[in-house]
């Protein structure tokens, strides 16, 4: 342990002694502040706070990010190119202990400028309210919408596959089947178009979710959906009565216990809204219904994206649900410190760095490739199957853990949630990359003998 812990020291001080390192530094010392005061989003409170904590927490990341991928590939390149490695490895020290302090100098030098930089984002955050002299208005926005965590209640899958065979059978006897689809293409567009159906109110209609086991921390609940139309109004504007309360009440009218929420409201298309309703709406068997009808008004269809409708509930706190964004960065960190070493330890830096960069890249748009493959066609989407599909799966989702994307909109980052990221990203990916390091570098000739 002595001998990881002086490796660590060495690696700290080399890390200092980069320019690089001392830039990135200065940059984020410059950047962040300058965020806080010129960001301003959509101009309100709860749009500057959402601005600079997006572009805050993602500017810190990426910089700590392609800080650690240098750091660790030069900390042990430089010391076989400069010889400086003979020095060590010639003392009590196994070359797995010379990897490992790497790594823990690497981590030391990650965790302290995290703390930092993230600490900085959170307490200029905390306290931009008093910065502006937000209204009371303002501050309870941002109390419900921002400085909170909120579990979602999604709407329940619906299960149509009766309904489109039956579609499909109704096709097929009439004769009315496109001859350029196939069987499984036809059900797939069917599938589509019922789904869409129910999530869908002609004039007059009302949709209505049902959801189970709701169990509210705070004394309100909100209900953030998106309206889509089939004909724009003239003034942008659709009206609506909404519900939410015991399902019985919601299906038949029958009173129940508590009085429920019921609400004629106007709002924009194409935006993101949030209704706020009491939380003792939900009875006591914990059931609880949100239905909206499409009122005469309108006089046009209205449709609710596939991920246009959610019943939101706070869950924890902001502190605490950033703490788990900040440990979800430092995972992200773990891995690229141990794939920096990894390829340090058989190629030169600048390929290195390259390799490193690329996967990096790929990690952080995984989806996006996944999804663009899928939409190629079936001879490209074939070769896809066979070689990139598995690198891809083997590297980790940053883009589906991107803190951001539950601290900007006050979602959940569940204990859960980041213990199977730590799991798959840690103790799985990055104890491979540890293990691939510690092979190729024991077998690894760092010295030639010459006669």
């Amino acid at each position: 342990m002595r001998g990881i812990w002086a490796v660590a020291k060495n690696t700290i001080k080399q890390a200092l002694r980069m320019k690089i390192a001392v830039v990135f530094i200065i940059m984020l010392l410059v950047l962040l502040p300058v965020l806080g005061i010129t960001t301003t989003g959509d101009e309100t409170l709860k749009g500057r706070l959402q601005t600079f904590v997006s572009y805050g927490l993602s500017l810190t990341s990426l910089l700590l990010c392609l800080l650690t991928i240098i750091i660790s590939i030069y900390t042990v390149t430089s010391d076989i190119k400069y010889r400086q490695i003979y020095t060590v490895i010639t003392k009590p020290i196994r070359r797995y202990q010379f990897l490992l302090g790497k790594l823990l100098g690497i981590m030391i030098i990650d965790i302290v400028l995290l703390v930092l930089f993230s600490s900085f984002i959170y307490f200029f955050a905390l306290y931009m309210p008093s910065f502006y002299k937000a209204t009371e208005d303002e501050i309870s926005q941002v109390n419900n919408e921002f400085y909170t965590a909120r579990a979602a209640l999604t709407i329940p899958e619906v299960d149509v596959s009766q309904e489109v065979k039956e579609k499909y059978q109704e096709l097929e006897r009439i004769g009315r089947l496109p001859p350029e689809y196939s069987r499984e293409q036809v059900i797939e567009e069917l599938t589509a178009q019922a789904k869409l159906r129910h999530r869908a109110a002609d004039v007059g209609q009302k949709l209505i979710w049902e959801f189970k086991d709701v169990k509210p921390l705070t004394e309100s609940m909100f209900i953030r959906f998106k309206y889509e139309v089939a004909v724009t109004p003239p003034d942008m504007q659709i009206y609506g009565r909404w519900y939410a309360g015991d399902p019985e009440y919601v299906k038949t009218g029958k009173q129940p216990e508590s009085e429920p929420f019921e609400r004629i409201l106007k709002h924009s298309v194409d935006t993101y809204h949030e209704i706020e309703f009491p939380a003792d709406v939900v009875p006591e068997n914990k059931r609880m219904a949100v239905a909206f009808m499409n009122i005469p008004l309108n006089r046009t269809s209205i449709t609710f994206p596939a991920d246009g409708l959610m019943v939101l509930y706070k869950a924890d706190t902001f502190t605490a649900n950033y703490i788990r964004a900040v440990l979800l960065i430092l995972l992200r960190l773990i891995f690229l410190a141990c794939l920096g070493i990894m390829t340090s330890t058989f190629v030169s830096f600048p390929v290195a760095v390259l390799v490193c960069l690329v996967l990096f890249s790929t990690a952080s748009i995984s989806a996006f490739i996944i999804d663009s493959f899928v939409l190629l066609g079936e001879n490209m989407s074939l070769v896809y199957s066979l070689s990139i599909k598995w690198m891809i799966r083997l590297l980790p989702q940053f883009d589906k853990f991107n803190p951001t994307s539950f601290i900007v909109p006050a979602r959940l980052l569940s204990w859960l949630t980041l213990a199977k990221c730590a799991l798959f990203m840690v103790f799985i990916q990055s104890a491979i990359l540890l293990v691939l390091a510690f092979i190729t570098f024991g077998c690894r000739e760092i010295a030639k003998i010459i006669v």
